[in-house]
């Protein structure tokens, strides 16, 4: 985390008509100062408040006269916020989409009131909104890797016969959750020695993560390996595993999505075994993303940021610049 900035993004260019591009999507004027919209879904976690402040830094060089909200956790409230920065006269958008679906007729008006939007950490129902059409790129991880990894680097280090797994889900409905679900499942049951016996969200929060693992630990007590959808909630089960009397670490294996601080420092502790980055330094590469668009470039649908992976081996020489 050498700088809170994600300018070394790699770019996946996903395979669409450059034509119908440049005829959907509306333009954005070369200009001294842009009005720009960053409508924040919570605020209740490390990682979203690192991802607001990545936008507030960025705002003072990139020249954004900014326009902050936080909706609280709900999907409705954040269209609102959508529909009031509209009304505002922003010039563009910088879109975290809560869940896939409610936060399309957001995306749409957007596109309708000729603003370009960009969504940023997560991305909305391909079936009903596209990158190119309805907005103009999605920036952020892949999700579906990082579920595969974490899955990957689990049957590796994994020393017992058979495991018994638990998997504590992020927000309902969201691509994350969704799709950090299906990385980990699809890769996971490659090897016959893991059952998946329950999947619960958590709703990415720790003490949500806490009280899900708890009742979880009723129903299977003899659980081997935990596997969080981001930092918070796998905080969360290891203080529910170490309140039951288990030890995270050596009799439980914990591994998780994020690169927080506090995971670092479980890693460390002995108490995690991984955790793949999902960097929330958003706001260094949606300045730079804009002004590519501005001056007229071809945009990829799909900005790749490229993830690390935090274990044993590195958590103590990153530490000290994680969030």
């Amino acid at each position: 985390m050498k700088r809170r900035t994600i300018l070394g993004a790699s770019f996946l260019a996903l395979a669409m008509s450059t034509v119908a591009m440049a005829q959907s999507l509306p333009p954005l004027e070369q200009k001294e100062r842009y009005k720009v919209g960053f409508p924040q879904m919570e605020s209740n976690n490390p990682w979203r408040i690192a991802e607001t402040k990545s936008f507030v830094d960025t705002a003072e060089t990139c020249n954004w006269d900014l326009i902050t909200t936080d909706a609280g956790g709900s999907a409705a409230k954040q269209v609102a916020d959508v529909d009031s920065m509209i009304a505002q006269g922003i010039d563009v958008l910088f879109l975290p989409p809560r869940e896939e679906k409610p936060l399309i007729p957001a995306v749409k008006k957007a596109a309708a009131a000729g603003i370009p939007t960009f969504l940023v950490d997560r991305s909305v129902d391909p079936n009903n909104a596209k990158a190119g059409v309805d907005y103009v790129s999605f920036l952020g991880s892949d999700f579906i890797d990082q579920g595969r990894r974490v899955a990957e680097w689990t049957i590796e280090n994994f020393e017992g016969d058979k495991a018994v797994v638990v998997q504590l889900e992020g927000t309902t409905g969201s691509s994350p959750a969704n799709d950090r679900k299906k990385g980990f499942d699809d890769a996971i049951a490659k090897d016959s020695r893991f059952t998946i016996v329950a999947s619960q969200t958590g709703d990415f929060a720790r003490d949500k993560g806490r009280q899900v693992m708890e009742t979880l630990l009723q129903a299977h007590p003899d659980v081997d390996v935990v596997y969080a959808h981001n930092d918070e909630m796998a905080i969360g089960a290891i203080q529910a595993l170490e309140l039951a009397g288990r030890k995270p670490g050596e009799d439980v294996l914990v591994v998780s999505i994020d690169g927080t601080r506090d995971a670092l420092q479980a890693i460390i502790d002995g108490k995690m075994g991984v955790t793949v980055e999902s960097s929330p330094f958003f706001g260094p590469l949606a300045c730079e993303t804009m002004k590519r668009y501005a001056a007229g470039e071809e945009i990829e649908p799909w900005v790749q940021v490229k993830d690390r992976i935090f274990t044993q081996e590195n958590a103590a020489e990153n530490v000290d610049d994680a969030y």
